[in-house]
């Protein structure tokens, strides 16, 4: 390695080193945000298939995924960036892929097993990332037994608790016995794909992509697959999500659900990029925290529990906070990061990167405006996704449904928070480089 490789390297370091709150922020951001986009698909009770359901998420997904870093960085910046880094592109659609498989699978787990089932089984996708960022970026390794720990039963503390949060919410009742294990596999299958879904993500952030130039890729795959498994497994042309009448006034509501999971995404990525897989699935799985929250507090789904019920959703919250902890405070050494640069080198000799440039590429601000300013496509992207939201707004169905609107209030004021705080962490963001 160069003299200028390594004086950037070593810059690189202490970069990684004081990102290290600013991915803490955006994971647990991410969990705040994710939890939340279960809220608005609770008004729908419409009888649609698991796969309409997923391809009317992964719709309003499309429209967030392209208005929103339109918005954040220009639509100039992201296509620069996918220009200089065209060998990520079929790994971003991959990922996409991915996603949409998981996320029809978790449907089908959450109508044969409920929610309260399903999530804490989808949520080991934390130790699915852990040992894949292990094996293939180097993450853990060096790192001090203290922080390994850390980690491991942080992560697996935020398992534990997402399983006690599941069982608070159970009342009686039950699927058969063939219904169950149906859903059990399925979410069993999402957590695998989810949790494998990050090794993309981390490939493309250790070459140095932005992850709103990631995301606008990402979402050809999701979009193109939920619509295909539309057309070959829920009565193609014909399906009832093309047609129903009804459909119109459940879009919004759908579309809702995928934006706002959108921005629990973006934090997502931008956790990944600053801590790794391993620190940032486990961070991110607090969302069924922040998703009890909006079930208990704003649709009173906890009215009628008993003591046992209570307790377990005091233990669980405990229990998730204090794992959330022991991962937050697991700062990598500079031996693990020595590892995660060796993974950057593997890549760049890959794919003949220039080291120097993937380095200064990922200490670049996050959201820098292009010098060029706005093409006038930029608007057009903008006004659309509006329009798109207006209109589906204006003709939406308001479900006869009993919400705590002041908790509501109060939920929706921490989503705008931990939003601002993040965008404002990110902004700031860039190590500069000579």
């Amino acid at each position: 390695m160069s003299a200028t490789s390594t004086t950037t390297a070593t810059q690189a370091k202490a970069g990684f080193h004081s990102m290290h709150g600013l991915g803490v922020a955006c994971g647990l951001a991410a969990g705040v945000w994710l939890g939340a986009a279960e809220a608005p698909t609770k008004l729908v009770n419409s009888g649609l298939s698991p796969y309409a359901i997923s391809l009317g998420m992964v719709a309003g997904v499309f429209t967030a995924r392209w208005t929103i870093p339109t918005l954040m960085k220009g639509t100039r910046s992201v296509f620069a960036d996918l220009s200089a880094n065209m060998h990520l592109i079929p790994s971003a659609v991959l990922a996409g892929m991915l996603w949409a498989v998981a996320n029809t699978l978790t449907v089908f787990a959450i109508r044969d097993v409920g929610l309260t089932i399903a999530f804490p089984l989808w949520n080991t996708n934390s130790l699915v990332g852990i040992l894949w960022g292990w094996l293939l970026f180097g993450e853990l390794r060096g790192a001090s037994r203290r922080n390994i720990a850390k980690v491991l039963l942080g992560a697996i503390a935020i398992v534990s608790a997402a399983v006690m949060l599941g069982f608070s919410t159970i009342h009686g009742g039950g699927a058969q016995h063939g219904q169950a294990v149906g859903g059990v596999l399925a979410a069993a299958g999402a957590s695998l794909l989810w949790g494998t879904m990050y090794v993309p993500y981390r490939k493309a952030y250790i070459s140095g992509m932005n992850p709103l130039s990631f995301v606008t890729v990402f979402t050809f795959g999701e979009l193109g697959t939920c619509l295909a498994l539309v057309l070959a497994l829920d009565g193609g042309t014909k399906a009832a999500i093309f047609h129903s009448a009804q459909v119109k006034h459940l879009l919004f509501w759908l579309f809702l659900g995928g934006f706002v999971w959108v921005i629990g995404d973006l934090f997502q990525q931008f956790a990944t990029k600053y801590l790794g897989i391993g620190r940032a699935i486990p961070l991110s799985n607090t969302n069924q925290l922040w998703g009890l929250a909006w079930g208990a507090l704003v649709f009173g789904e906890l009215t009628h529990a008993d003591a046992m019920h209570r307790m377990l959703v005091i233990a669980g919250s405990a229990v998730m906070i204090l794992g959330a902890l022991a991962v937050s405070t697991a700062v990598a050494s500079e031996r693990e990061h020595t590892s995660t640069n060796l993974a950057l080198e593997r890549e760049c000799n890959r794919y003949g990167l220039d080291s120097v440039q993937v380095l200064r590429a990922w200490a670049a601000r996050e959201f820098e405006p292009d010098p060029r300013g706005r093409p006038w496509w930029d608007y057009a992207i903008l006004i659309t996704g509006f329009g798109v939201f207006v209109y589906l707004g204006l003709n939406a169905a308001m479900p006869a449904l009993a919400v705590n609107k002041a908790w509501m209030g109060v939920l929706v004021g921490l989503l705008a928070l931990t939003a601002i705080l993040c965008c404002w962490g990110l902004g700031r963001t860039g190590t500069k480089m000579g």
